[in-house]
């Protein structure tokens, strides 16, 4: 972990890796398996797909093992020894979804589900980059972002300290385009947390362009 943002994430979900998934069971989130259900349709069985901010691997990592090869990534050591318990089918990796490194064309899928809100969205536009580079000619990625302009922001969440950070669904939508994907799924939706309804823009991009790995240039 390279800077202080990643720390709180980090150390956050560690505290409250059992915790948190109790609290993310009662979560009423429909689009999560109607998303996910177009993702995997697209795949042909035995697709290798990249799941960001996996946490404990319950529901959708172990969902998406049924049929393709899973790599997991989390920053929190907790929630990745969880993971590889819940989940044995699936390879699990400790590391910074914001700074983990793949090759080109390493994977038919990318999944980021209530995940990228944790990375400080100056960095937002290369990390989408970055996975169009992970990803085949064609390549899916599904993922969960903010709806609303969310500036990077620390504060309590489920009694930790947490960070937060996102732009509003317009810009969101702009910067997935820039990185080369097609959106064939663009919904604004409302879920029930248990503190109270939250909106999320839901996408689901097929990579269309060649983009030049951000990492390479970094």
């Amino acid at each position: 972990m390279t800077n202080g943002h990643a720390r709180v994430v980090a150390e956050g979900y560690d505290a409250i890796a059992t915790r948190y998934a109790a609290w993310s069971g009662k979560v009423e989130d429909p689009t999560r398996a109607r998303v996910l259900s177009e993702f995997s349709g697209r795949l042909a069985d035995g697709a290798r797909v990249l799941d960001l901010g996996c946490g404990s691997g319950f529901p959708s990592t172990a969902d998406l093992t049924q049929r393709f090869r899973v790599t997991g990534v989390d920053i929190s050591i907790e929630q990745i020894r969880l993971a590889r318990t819940n989940v044995p089918a699936a390879t699990f990796i400790h590391d910074d979804l914001s700074t983990a490194r793949f090759g080109a064309g390493s994977f038919e899928g990318v999944v980021a589900l209530y995940s990228i809100i944790h990375v400080a969205r100056d960095e937002h536009a290369t990390l989408f980059r970055r996975i169009a580079s992970w990803l085949v000619p064609g390549g899916l990625l599904a993922a969960s972002l903010t709806v609303a302009d969310s500036p990077d922001q620390t504060g309590e969440w489920l009694g930790v300290p947490m960070f937060f950070s996102g732009y509003d669904a317009a810009t969101n939508r702009s910067l997935l385009r820039g990185a080369g994907f097609e959106l064939l799924v663009d919904e604004v939706v409302e879920i029930e947390e248990p503190e109270g309804a939250v909106e999320f823009l839901w996408v689901l991009g097929r990579k269309t362009a060649s983009v030049e790995p951000a990492a390479r240039r970094r």
